[in-house]
């Protein structure tokens, strides 16, 4: 684990969001909310929307029949774990929530950012949707989320556990079950619900993989029980279910050696794998180590943060490295050290453009908020955000989300 931030107020940025932010809104589409409705959203960490179609999903392909699915969610630039799902639950880019990669460095904070960093100091530029939801009265629940072991300000949602990576699919599902076996004034009315396996198995074995097969119906099996669950209970309940992500597969052949282009004694790798970061200092021998890493390579894009995409979402942030390299989809970009750390091959990775469709993400949505056996075209992730807090009938934070690209999945 990095160190500790200070937790101290930091200058506001150059960016600031008057320019670039809308706020989610609130009754501008589909029924009113009601209030005993629990809302429930559900992770499936490197879930393809492609992976409903393997005949392994009976549960999750049901409520992709029968409330709507997208053909595919497009995510946030890095596409990787924590800049998603914080995403997710903020509607904001990476770029403006902070969490710009799983791992970083802030120029204002000791040490790195690691993912099992719960100072506030990492998570405060933006405010995630279960606190929102607890000052606006809405009493909310975690079972597992990245950024839901942090305090912000003193203030977390009513439940919550440590994240355990043992700890099995059905185990998290009933954690959420008891939940809603509390008494009404401790009954959570937004939870979040997060399974990782099938990430880790594409990671392991590649995205067609049998382990992969086998995760999708261990998670699938998992939601079925949540579902029995639920309908024994007599709630019906409206869920968002998505992925962070997609996957492709990889290989130890399609692998780039930053040491190869650039010398690396002259400048700081910050991540590598799918995207990498580095910082370069403005000396002689750094200037020198950027312009070699910028000059164009087979199966490699590297940029200076000012010169990324604009439509990639991602530079502006001070967290963000001097130097971006995006590696082409199914390659890999290293350092001879990173390769030397690994304990097994990587087969799957994600992190690529994300527009590239091996990266699409899963969202299906079922409820009395939801139309039904309506399928729409991709959206982006920052959507989510707007249309979640408009299901829980609050008023969201400054977000980059449009409620107006989702609204038509909402039922009249």
């Amino acid at each position: 684990m990095g160190d500790r931030g200070t937790g101290s107020a930091r200058p506001l940025l150059a960016w600031a969001f008057a320019l670039a932010l809308s706020f989610g809104l609130i009754g501008a589409a589909g029924a009113a909310p009601s209030p005993e409705t629990p809302l429930i959203l559900i992770s499936i960490d490197g879930f393809k929307p492609d992976y409903l179609d393997r005949g392994i999903t009976p549960n999750l392909s049901e409520l992709a029949a029968h409330g709507v699915r997208a053909t595919r969610m497009l995510p946030s630039f890095p596409s990787i774990t924590f800049p998603n799902h914080y995403t997710l639950v903020t509607g904001l880019y990476p770029d403006h929530h902070g969490i710009v990669g799983n791992t970083f460095e802030d120029p204002h904070l000791p040490g790195a950012f690691h993912m099992n960093s719960k100072d506030e100091a990492w998570w405060d530029e933006a405010t995630p949707l279960w606190i929102t939801a607890e000052r606006a009265g809405v009493p909310s629940a975690t079972e597992f989320w990245p950024g839901s072991e942090v305090s912000f300000g003193g203030m977390r949602p009513g439940h919550w556990e440590p994240f355990d990576q043992s700890k099995s699919g059905d185990a998290r599902v009933d954690t959420v079950l008891g939940w809603l076996d509390l008494p009404p004034a401790e009954r959570p009315r937004f939870i979040t619900l997060y399974f990782d396996i099938v990430d880790t198995a594409g990671h392991l074995g590649g995205p067609d993989s049998d382990a992969v097969n086998a995760a999708v119906k261990t998670t699938d099996a998992s939601i079925g029980r949540l579902l029995a669950g639920l309908k024994s209970r007599g709630i019906d309940a409206n869920l968002v279910i998505v992925s962070d992500h997609g996957m492709t597969a990889t290989a130890p052949e399609r692998t780039i050696l930053l040491d190869d282009l650039t010398d690396l004694a002259a400048a700081h790798v910050v991540f590598t794998d799918a995207v990498s970061g580095i910082d370069a200092p403005h000396t002689p021998a750094g200037d020198a180590a950027a312009a070699r890493l910028l000059a164009p390579h087979d199966h490699i894009q590297c940029w200076r943060k000012a010169d990324i995409p604009p439509r990639l979402h991602y530079g502006a942030n001070p967290r963000v490295p001097d130097i971006v390299c995006a590696a082409e989809v199914g390659w890999l970009v290293e350092t001879r050290a990173s390769v030397a750390r690994r304990t097994r091959p990587l087969l799957g990775e994600h992190g690529y453009d994300n527009a590239a469709p091996e990266m699409g993400a899963l969202f299906l949505a079922s409820g009395p908020a939801f139309r039904r056996g309506l399928v729409v075209q991709p959206f982006a992730n920052v959507d989510v955000y707007p249309l979640l807090t408009h299901v829980l009938g609050i008023q969201g934070e400054p977000n980059d989300g449009d409620l107006a690209a989702v609204k038509g999945i909402l039922r009249p």
